[in-house]
Protein backbone atom coordinates (compact mmCIF):
# COMPACT_ATOMS: atom_id res chain seq x y z
CA UNK A 1 0.00 0.00 0.00
CA UNK A 2 1.35 3.64 -1.03
CA UNK A 3 1.69 6.39 1.07
CA UNK A 4 1.44 9.81 -0.64
CA UNK A 5 2.65 12.52 1.60
CA UNK A 6 2.91 16.18 0.65
CA UNK A 7 4.82 19.05 2.32
CA UNK A 8 7.90 20.63 2.99
CA UNK A 9 11.38 19.54 1.17
CA UNK A 10 13.81 21.71 2.78
CA UNK A 11 16.83 23.19 4.97
CA UNK A 12 17.48 23.47 7.98
CA UNK A 13 20.35 25.21 9.95
CA UNK A 14 20.49 24.16 13.52
CA UNK A 15 22.15 25.36 17.09
CA UNK A 16 21.61 22.85 19.86
CA UNK A 17 23.40 21.84 22.86
CA UNK A 18 25.61 19.37 20.72
CA UNK A 19 26.78 21.63 17.75
CA UNK A 20 25.95 23.73 14.88
CA UNK A 21 24.61 22.56 11.26
CA UNK A 22 24.57 24.91 8.07
CA UNK A 23 21.96 23.99 5.41
CA UNK A 24 21.25 19.94 6.00
CA UNK A 25 18.30 18.38 4.63
CA UNK A 26 14.96 18.58 6.53
CA UNK A 27 11.59 19.38 6.18
CA UNK A 28 8.38 17.96 7.39
CA UNK A 29 7.77 15.57 4.12
CA UNK A 30 11.97 14.23 3.85
CA UNK A 31 11.40 13.26 7.74
CA UNK A 32 8.39 11.44 7.37
CA UNK A 33 9.13 9.52 4.11
CA UNK A 34 12.51 8.55 5.23
CA UNK A 35 10.78 6.70 8.37
CA UNK A 36 7.71 5.53 6.17
CA UNK A 37 9.84 4.25 4.02
CA UNK A 38 10.56 1.08 6.02
CA UNK A 39 7.22 -0.47 6.04
CA UNK A 40 5.39 0.68 3.03
CA UNK A 41 5.99 2.04 0.13
CA UNK A 42 6.34 6.34 0.15
CA UNK A 43 5.56 8.70 -2.63
CA UNK A 44 6.61 12.51 -2.06
CA UNK A 45 5.12 16.27 -3.83
CA UNK A 46 6.75 19.00 -2.34
CA UNK A 47 8.88 21.60 -4.38
CA UNK A 48 12.57 22.46 -4.38
CA UNK A 49 15.01 25.27 -5.42
CA UNK A 50 18.10 25.12 -7.34
CA UNK A 51 19.96 24.30 -3.79
CA UNK A 52 18.50 20.93 -4.06
CA UNK A 53 20.85 18.49 -5.66
CA UNK A 54 20.80 14.69 -7.03
CA UNK A 55 22.97 13.86 -3.56
CA UNK A 56 20.16 15.29 -1.77
CA UNK A 57 17.52 13.61 -3.63
CA UNK A 58 19.15 10.44 -3.40
CA UNK A 59 19.09 10.74 0.38
CA UNK A 60 15.01 9.26 -0.19
CA UNK A 61 15.66 7.61 -3.33
CA UNK A 62 18.56 5.07 -1.53
CA UNK A 63 15.46 4.18 0.78
CA UNK A 64 13.15 3.68 -2.16
CA UNK A 65 10.83 6.68 -1.90
CA UNK A 66 9.29 7.79 -5.09
CA UNK A 67 10.46 11.31 -5.71
CA UNK A 68 8.64 12.10 -8.55
CA UNK A 69 6.34 14.25 -6.94
CA UNK A 70 8.95 16.75 -6.10
CA UNK A 71 9.11 19.59 -8.67
CA UNK A 72 12.17 21.41 -9.07
CA UNK A 73 11.80 25.70 -9.28
CA UNK A 74 13.95 28.05 -9.58
CA UNK A 75 15.29 30.17 -6.70
CA UNK A 76 16.62 28.65 -3.09
CA UNK A 77 14.61 25.82 -1.31
CA UNK A 78 12.64 26.44 1.89
CA UNK A 79 15.11 27.26 4.54
CA UNK A 80 14.33 26.91 8.43
CA UNK A 81 16.99 28.41 10.76
CA UNK A 82 16.54 27.46 14.81
CA UNK A 83 18.34 26.75 18.41
CA UNK A 84 17.61 24.82 21.02
CA UNK A 85 18.60 27.12 23.99
CA UNK A 86 18.91 25.30 27.83
CA UNK A 87 16.05 22.08 27.03
CA UNK A 88 15.40 20.43 23.44
CA UNK A 89 12.07 20.51 23.98
CA UNK A 90 11.09 23.74 22.09
CA UNK A 91 12.89 25.64 19.45
CA UNK A 92 13.59 29.22 19.06
CA UNK A 93 12.80 30.04 15.17
CA UNK A 94 15.76 32.56 14.21
CA UNK A 95 14.54 33.12 10.39
CA UNK A 96 12.40 31.40 8.35
CA UNK A 97 13.18 32.01 4.47
CA UNK A 98 9.81 30.14 2.27
CA UNK A 99 11.87 31.05 -0.43
CA UNK A 100 9.85 28.34 -3.78
CA UNK A 101 7.71 27.27 -0.93
CA UNK A 102 6.12 30.41 -0.20
CA UNK A 103 4.28 29.65 -4.09
CA UNK A 104 4.20 26.02 -3.45
CA UNK A 105 1.17 24.94 -5.48
CA UNK A 106 1.15 20.76 -4.99
CA UNK A 107 1.01 18.84 -8.10
CA UNK A 108 -0.09 15.27 -8.45
CA UNK A 109 1.78 12.86 -10.92
CA UNK A 110 -0.72 10.82 -12.49
CA UNK A 111 1.08 7.78 -11.46
CA UNK A 112 0.31 8.66 -7.69
CA UNK A 113 -2.76 9.26 -8.49
CA UNK A 114 -3.93 5.50 -7.22
CA UNK A 115 -2.36 5.92 -3.54
CA UNK A 116 -4.10 3.89 -1.12
CA UNK A 117 -2.97 6.29 1.69
CA UNK A 118 -2.60 10.13 2.00
CA UNK A 119 -0.73 12.41 4.31
CA UNK A 120 -1.32 16.06 4.61
CA UNK A 121 2.02 17.54 6.75
CA UNK A 122 2.09 20.67 7.96
CA UNK A 123 1.03 22.97 5.44
CA UNK A 124 -1.52 25.41 3.90
CA UNK A 125 -4.79 23.94 5.02
CA UNK A 126 -5.90 25.46 1.54
CA UNK A 127 -3.38 23.12 0.22
CA UNK A 128 -4.43 20.08 2.01
CA UNK A 129 -7.94 20.28 0.98
CA UNK A 130 -6.70 20.42 -2.71
CA UNK A 131 -4.87 17.73 -2.54
CA UNK A 132 -7.58 15.59 -0.36
CA UNK A 133 -9.91 16.65 -2.87
CA UNK A 134 -8.07 15.75 -5.59
CA UNK A 135 -7.49 12.11 -4.55
CA UNK A 136 -11.29 11.36 -3.61
CA UNK A 137 -10.24 6.97 -3.64
CA UNK A 138 -7.59 7.24 -1.25
CA UNK A 139 -8.45 4.19 1.89
CA UNK A 140 -7.64 6.39 4.87
CA UNK A 141 -6.43 10.36 5.16
CA UNK A 142 -3.96 11.24 8.05
CA UNK A 143 -2.70 14.53 8.49
CA UNK A 144 -1.00 17.31 10.92
CA UNK A 145 -0.89 21.37 11.34
CA UNK A 146 0.15 23.49 13.42
CA UNK A 147 -0.26 26.99 15.63
CA UNK A 148 0.31 29.24 12.92
CA UNK A 149 -2.58 27.42 10.61
CA UNK A 150 -5.05 26.88 14.36
CA UNK A 151 -5.12 30.59 15.17
CA UNK A 152 -4.95 32.59 11.44
CA UNK A 153 -6.70 30.16 8.97
CA UNK A 154 -9.17 28.09 11.38
CA UNK A 155 -11.51 28.36 9.03
CA UNK A 156 -9.70 26.53 5.99
CA UNK A 157 -8.32 23.94 8.77
CA UNK A 158 -12.10 23.36 9.91
CA UNK A 159 -12.69 21.92 6.56
CA UNK A 160 -9.36 19.79 6.12
CA UNK A 161 -10.64 17.97 9.83
CA UNK A 162 -13.93 16.89 8.51
CA UNK A 163 -11.74 14.90 5.48
CA UNK A 164 -9.41 13.52 7.97
CA UNK A 165 -9.66 10.09 9.34
CA UNK A 166 -6.61 10.88 12.27
CA UNK A 167 -4.97 13.82 13.05
CA UNK A 168 -1.45 13.74 14.54
CA UNK A 169 -0.78 17.26 16.98
CA UNK A 170 0.80 18.37 20.02
CA UNK A 171 -0.46 18.93 23.76
CA UNK A 172 -0.23 22.73 22.75
CA UNK A 173 -2.19 22.63 19.42
CA UNK A 174 -4.96 20.34 20.41
CA UNK A 175 -5.27 22.82 23.58
CA UNK A 176 -5.32 25.88 21.46
CA UNK A 177 -7.78 24.34 18.35
CA UNK A 178 -10.26 23.88 21.25
CA UNK A 179 -9.79 26.01 23.78
CA UNK A 180 -9.76 22.91 26.66
CA UNK A 181 -6.65 22.59 28.86
CA UNK A 182 -7.95 19.17 29.78
CA UNK A 183 -6.54 17.03 27.07
CA UNK A 184 -9.41 14.26 27.12
CA UNK A 185 -11.83 16.62 27.08
CA UNK A 186 -9.88 18.47 24.05
CA UNK A 187 -9.72 15.58 22.24
CA UNK A 188 -13.24 15.08 22.57
CA UNK A 189 -13.77 17.87 21.31
CA UNK A 190 -10.74 17.32 17.84
CA UNK A 191 -12.73 14.29 16.87
CA UNK A 192 -16.43 16.42 16.91
CA UNK A 193 -14.62 18.42 14.65
CA UNK A 194 -14.13 15.34 12.06
CA UNK A 195 -11.47 13.14 12.73
CA UNK A 196 -12.31 9.60 13.40
CA UNK A 197 -8.97 9.39 15.92
CA UNK A 198 -5.93 11.47 17.19
CA UNK A 199 -2.57 11.01 18.04
CA UNK A 200 -1.49 14.22 20.67
CA UNK A 201 2.30 13.92 20.87
CA UNK A 202 4.14 14.83 24.23
CA UNK A 203 7.41 14.81 23.03
CA UNK A 204 9.95 12.92 25.35
CA UNK A 205 6.93 11.71 26.98
CA UNK A 206 5.44 9.85 24.14
CA UNK A 207 2.21 10.00 22.59
CA UNK A 208 -1.89 9.06 23.15
CA UNK A 209 -4.06 7.89 20.96
CA UNK A 210 -7.93 8.92 21.69
CA UNK A 211 -11.11 7.03 19.58
CA UNK A 212 -14.34 7.83 18.70
CA UNK A 213 -17.08 5.29 17.42
CA UNK A 214 -15.95 6.06 13.82
CA UNK A 215 -12.38 5.18 13.84
CA UNK A 216 -13.24 1.01 13.74
CA UNK A 217 -15.24 -1.07 11.98
CA UNK A 218 -15.99 -3.28 14.29
CA UNK A 219 -18.30 -1.94 16.35
CA UNK A 220 -17.06 -4.08 19.51
CA UNK A 221 -13.63 -2.34 19.28
CA UNK A 222 -12.18 -1.17 22.51
CA UNK A 223 -12.11 2.79 22.50
CA UNK A 224 -10.02 3.03 25.56
CA UNK A 225 -7.44 6.08 24.86
CA UNK A 226 -4.02 4.06 24.63
CA UNK A 227 -0.93 5.89 26.05
CA UNK A 228 2.59 4.87 24.40
CA UNK A 229 5.96 5.98 26.57
CA UNK A 230 8.42 7.34 24.74
CA UNK A 231 12.06 5.32 24.98
CA UNK A 232 14.55 6.60 27.33
CA UNK A 233 17.06 7.56 24.55
CA UNK A 234 20.66 8.43 26.15
CA UNK A 235 21.57 10.58 23.30
CA UNK A 236 19.66 13.44 21.82
CA UNK A 237 20.91 15.41 18.99
CA UNK A 238 18.49 17.29 17.07
CA UNK A 239 14.37 17.02 18.07
CA UNK A 240 13.81 18.81 14.86
CA UNK A 241 12.10 16.12 12.97
CA UNK A 242 11.16 13.98 15.80
CA UNK A 243 7.52 14.78 15.36
CA UNK A 244 7.68 14.10 11.67
CA UNK A 245 9.41 11.12 11.75
CA UNK A 246 7.17 9.71 14.55
CA UNK A 247 4.58 10.43 12.16
CA UNK A 248 6.21 8.20 9.35
CA UNK A 249 6.77 5.33 11.28
CA UNK A 250 3.05 5.21 12.44
CA UNK A 251 1.27 5.82 10.29
CA UNK A 252 3.93 3.67 7.57
CA UNK A 253 3.10 0.79 9.76
CA UNK A 254 -1.04 1.14 9.38
CA UNK A 255 -0.31 1.17 5.96
CA UNK A 256 1.13 -1.98 6.07
CA UNK A 257 -1.72 -3.50 7.27
CA UNK A 258 -4.32 -5.31 5.76
CA UNK A 259 -7.08 -3.62 7.81
CA UNK A 260 -6.85 -0.97 10.72
CA UNK A 261 -7.92 -2.77 14.16
CA UNK A 262 -7.39 -1.61 17.57
CA UNK A 263 -4.27 -3.98 17.49
CA UNK A 264 -2.29 -2.44 14.54
CA UNK A 265 -3.23 1.71 15.96
CA UNK A 266 -1.34 1.03 18.98
CA UNK A 267 1.58 -1.80 17.61
CA UNK A 268 1.77 1.82 15.19
CA UNK A 269 2.21 4.15 17.70
CA UNK A 270 5.21 2.30 19.44
CA UNK A 271 6.85 2.00 15.73
CA UNK A 272 6.10 5.60 15.32
CA UNK A 273 7.79 5.78 18.63
CA UNK A 274 10.69 4.16 17.56
CA UNK A 275 11.62 6.08 14.68
CA UNK A 276 11.21 9.17 16.34
CA UNK A 277 13.50 8.38 18.81
CA UNK A 278 16.26 7.69 15.75
CA UNK A 279 15.61 10.74 14.35
CA UNK A 280 16.56 12.77 17.69
CA UNK A 281 20.00 11.06 17.92
CA UNK A 282 21.91 12.45 14.57
CA UNK A 283 21.43 16.15 13.06
CA UNK A 284 18.69 16.55 10.52
CA UNK A 285 18.26 12.95 8.85
CA UNK A 286 21.61 11.84 9.25
CA UNK A 287 20.57 9.01 11.51
CA UNK A 288 17.32 8.03 9.36
CA UNK A 289 19.45 7.53 6.55
CA UNK A 290 22.06 4.94 8.07
CA UNK A 291 19.36 3.13 10.20
CA UNK A 292 18.54 -0.56 9.84
CA UNK A 293 15.51 -2.40 9.56
CA UNK A 294 16.82 -5.00 12.05
CA UNK A 295 17.73 -2.24 14.41
CA UNK A 296 14.13 -0.77 14.22
CA UNK A 297 12.76 -3.91 15.24
CA UNK A 298 15.43 -4.31 17.86
CA UNK A 299 14.44 -0.85 19.60
CA UNK A 300 10.81 -1.76 19.31
CA UNK A 301 10.84 -4.83 21.47
CA UNK A 302 13.09 -2.20 24.14
CA UNK A 303 8.92 -0.73 23.96
CA UNK A 304 7.48 -4.07 24.21
CA UNK A 305 10.16 -5.02 27.25
CA UNK A 306 8.90 -1.39 29.22
CA UNK A 307 5.44 -0.81 28.43
CA UNK A 308 4.25 -4.72 28.81
CA UNK A 309 2.60 -4.40 25.25
CA UNK A 310 0.71 -7.55 24.60
CA UNK A 311 1.00 -8.40 20.30
CA UNK A 312 -1.28 -10.87 20.56
CA UNK A 313 -4.19 -8.91 22.23
CA UNK A 314 -6.99 -8.71 19.66
CA UNK A 315 -9.46 -6.13 21.25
Amino acid sequence: MAILVVGSVAFDTLTTPSGQRKKILGGAATHFSLAASFFTDVRVVGVVGNDFTAEHEAVMTRKGVDTTGIEHAEGLSFHWTGSYEGTLGEAKTLGTDLNVFGSFDPKIPQSYKDSDYLFLANIDPVLQLRVREALPGVKMVAGDTMNYWIADHRENLLKVLREEDILIINDGEARLLTGEHNLVTAAKKVMELGPKSLVIKHGEYGATAFFSERSFNDKAASLTPFRAPALPIETVVDPTGAGDSFAGGFYGYIASQPALTPQVFRTAMFYGGVMGSFAVERFGTERLQEVTREEIDARFRLFQEISHLDLDRTV
